[in-house]
C-alpha cells in the first residue's frame, strides 16, 4: 500500500500555491497529481474555516471528534488508575487525605476522590476533626520564621543558610532536616549554584562504523545526516536532511527556527516512515557528525528503535561526513547564496521546492553518472518508488 505524504510536505506544497503559483505548475514541479493538490487545498480551506463543511462532512467530523475524545478519556482513566496505584505505595494515608480535601474544594465528590486515591471516607472525615499532633505543632510554628528569613535573603538561601540564620541570629534550635522539610512544603527554595562546566577531552562517544567508506550498492544500507543554518531578515532558519548514499536521494528532511534535536529527529522519522518496513530499516546505518542534535538521547533512541545503529565520525573533521557536507555545499551555491531572504517562510518554501522539486527529481549528479537520485532508484530498485505515496 502506498504511503501518505508527510504533513510537512503537504504544508509546503500549499505554501507554494499561496505564493501565487498555479496548481499545474506546483504539481508538475513536485511530481504529484493535480487532483491531489486540489484535495489538499480544499481540506486546508475547511480547516481554516474559510469554506464550510457539507452536512454529511460536518456530521462525520463531529463523530470523529467524539470518538477521539472518548479514546483520549479512556487513556486518561488508565493513566490515573496506574498513578493511583503508585500513590498508594509511596504516599501515606494522611497525605492522601489532604489531596481528597483539595479535590473536594474543586468540586470533586469525596466518595469518588477517596475511591481513586485508595482511602476510606470514614478515615477522611475522622482525620478532618482529629486535633493536630504535638509533632505537627512543633513543625508548624517555625514555618513563618523560615519564610521571613528566606525572603530577607532575596530568595537566595537554601536550607543550610536558613538554618544558620535561625540558629545563630535568632537563637532558634532546629535541625537542618526539619528546615529542609518545611521549605519543601512551603515552597521557597535556594538559588542553585552556578558551577563551571568541566572540560572533557574531545573523543568519540559512538563508534565510527563508516570510516569514510560511503559507497553502498543497495538502498537503505547507509544514511548520512547533517544540519545547516541560513540567515533571513527575520532570523536564522535551520534545515536537517537524511540522504541515502546509494542514490544520494534526500529521504528525510525537516525545517525549524531553532537548532535543537527536534529537526534532526523529525528528519530521521520522515526517512524511516518513507523507507522503512513496519518502522524498521533492514541492515541500515545512520551516520552523522558530532553535533549536539545527533548525539542527543532523542535522536539516538529513535535510530535504535528503527534498527539503525548510529555512527559518528571524528570531531571537527568534515571529511568523515563528506556526503552530507557535499549536499550542503551544492544547496548553498545553487539556492541559499543566490539572493537575500526576507522571511523564514520564504526561505523554507524555497528549500522545500529545491529538495523535492529539483534535487531529488531533476538534478543530475556526476557521482551518479549524471542521473538524478530518483532515476537511479527507478533503475536500481523500482519497488522503492514505483508508485507515489497516496495523499
Amino acid at each position: 500500500m502506498a504511503k501518505p505524504y508527510p504533513p510537512e510536505f503537504r504544508r509546503r506544497a500549499l505554501d507554494l500555491l499561496e505564493s501565487g503559483r498555479s496548481v499545474r505548475d506546483v504539481a508538475g514541479s513536485l511530481g504529484i497529481a493535480e487532483s491531489c493538490l486540489h484535495r489538499w487545498k480544499r481540506r486546508d480551506l475547511i480547516d481554516r474555516g474559510v469554506k464550510p463543511l457539507s452536512p454529511a462532512e460536518a456530521e462525520s467530523a463531529a463523530l470523529a471528534r467524539a470518538r477521539a475524545r472518548i479514546a483520549e478519556l479512556e487513556n486518561e482513566v488508565k493513566i490515573w488508575r496506574k498513578a493511583a496505584a503508585a500513590i498508594e505505595q509511596v504516599v501515606p494515608p494522611k497525605a492522601r487525605f489532604a489531596l481528597v480535601a483539595e479535590l473536594a474544594v474543586e468540586g470533586i465528590p469525596v466518595k469518588q476522590a477517596c475511591l481513586a486515591l485508595g482511602v476510606s471516607r470514614s478515615g477522611f472525615y475522622d482525620a478532618r476533626i482529629r486535633p493536630a499532633s504535638a509533632r505537627a505543632i512543633r513543625r508548624a510554628w517555625p514555618a513563618d520564621q523560615i519564610t521571613a528569613v528566606h525572603r530577607a535573603s532575596r530568595a537566595a538561601y537554601g536550607s543550610p543558610r536558613v538554618r544558620a540564620e535561625l540558629v545563630q541570629a535568632q537563637g532558634v534550635i532546629v535541625s537542618r532536616e526539619t528546615v529542609a522539610v518545611l521549605m519543601r512544603r512551603a515552597g521557597p527554595a535556594g538559588l542553585p549554584l552556578r558551577r563551571r562546566a568541566k572540560r572533557v577531552p574531545a573523543s568519540a562517544t559512538v563508534t565510527d562504523l563508516v570510516k569514510r567508506g560511503f559507497h553502498r550498492g543497495e538502498p537503505n544500507q547507509l544514511w548520512v545526516t547533517g544540519i545547516t543554518e541560513h540567515p533571513t531578515r527575520e532570523g536564522k532558519l535551520y534545515c536537517c536532511v537524511v540522504l541515502d548514499t546509494c542514490s544520494r536521494r534526500v529521504v528525510g528532511w525537516a525545517i525549524d527556527v531553532r537548532q535543537r534535536a527536534d529537526p534532526a529527529t523529525s528528519a530521521l522519522g520522515m526517512a524511516i516512515d518513507s523507507r522503512g518496513t513496519a518502522g524498521r530499516v533492514i541492515d541500515g546505518i545512520i551516520h552523522a557528525d558530532h553535533g549536539t542534535q545527533f548525539t542527543s538521547w532523542a535522536f539516538t533512541e529513535r535510530a535504535r528503535r528503527a534498527g539503525l545503529p548510529p555512527s559518528l565520525g571524528t570531531i571537527g573533521d568534515p571529511y568523515d561526513n563528506a556526503v552530507a557536507e557535499s549536499f550542503w555545499a551544492r544547496m548553498q551555491t545553487e539556492l541559499l547564496d543566490r539572493r537575500r531572504w526576507h522571511t523564514r517562510v520564504e526561505l523554507a518554501n524555497a528549500i522545500f521546492e529545491y529538495i523535492e522539486g529539483f534535487y531529488n527529481r531533476r538534478r543530475r549528479q556526476s557521482a551518479l553518472d549524471y542521473m538524478s537520485p530518483i532515476e537511479v532508484e527507478t533503475t536500481h530498485s523500482p519497488n522503492l518508488i514505483s508508485s507515489p505515496p497516496s495523499p
